[in-house]
């Protein structure tokens, strides 16, 4: 069998299927379930998530706020911070019997009927 090279190598690896959240939420589960400790205390894994809103915030100031990076800093991962924070809010929902998927649906509908009226449409 012939080796591929380059990009279609890459390919596999570079592919990430998207998932909903019950998935997500049962992938995390598995993931943490393999390892002894488990899950952290919830107030550990609120400390991890403000941690990680923190490198979030850090990285969106650098980008649009006054507060530029040192020449030498390496620039960044928006996506990778975003993603650290939904794994910290998928645990944090998992260890408290949360379904993300009917959270996120209850406060999509709480926005639409509080802000019915609140902002301009677009045509």
């Amino acid at each position: 069998m012939r080796r591929q090279r380059g990009l279609v190598a890459l390919l596999p690896r570079l592919y990430v299927a998207p998932m909903d959240l019950r998935t997500a939420q049962a992938e995390v589960d598995a993931y943490i379930g393999q390892f002894k400790a488990g899950y952290f205390p919830p107030l550990v894994n609120l400390a991890r998530l403000a941690e990680e809103v923190g490198e979030l915030a850090r990285e969106l100031n650098h980008r649009f706020g006054p507060k530029t990076k040192k020449p030498d800093e390496p620039e960044g991962d928006v996506a990778g911070e975003l993603g650290d924070i939904l794994f910290v809010t998928v645990v944090l929902a998992n260890q408290l019997g949360l379904d993300l998927s009917t959270a996120l649906q209850r406060t999509l509908d709480k926005y639409r009927v509080r802000d019915a009226s609140r902002w301009e449409r677009t045509p």
